[in-house]
């Protein structure tokens, strides 16, 4: 897989992921956030948290596949210092 085609660089300093290079990676991110606002909604946490414990297994779900997702498609990950 040539780096070009890569949905997620590697971030620069740190280990992990920086900010989408492709369309495609830009429409996962969007979707991630568009259900994390749609699980609030669902789950009512605004205002009194009903909810709570439901919704915050919702969101690490949604996070582990994000996570996944750049597993998959993004540059291999690292420790980069410089």
């Amino acid at each position: 897989m040539s780096e070009s085609k890569y949905w997620f660089p590697a971030k620069r300093y740190g280990w992990g992921w920086g900010f989408p290079r492709m369309w495609q990676g830009w429409l996962v991110f969007g979707a991630f956030f568009a259900l994390v606002a749609a699980g609030f909604v669902l789950f009512r946490v605004f205002p009194p948290p009903e909810a709570l414990v439901a919704c915050l297994i919702y969101v690490v779900v949604l996070s582990g596949v994000l996570v996944g997702i750049c597993w998959l498609k993004g540059e291999p990950p690292s420790w980069r210092w410089r």
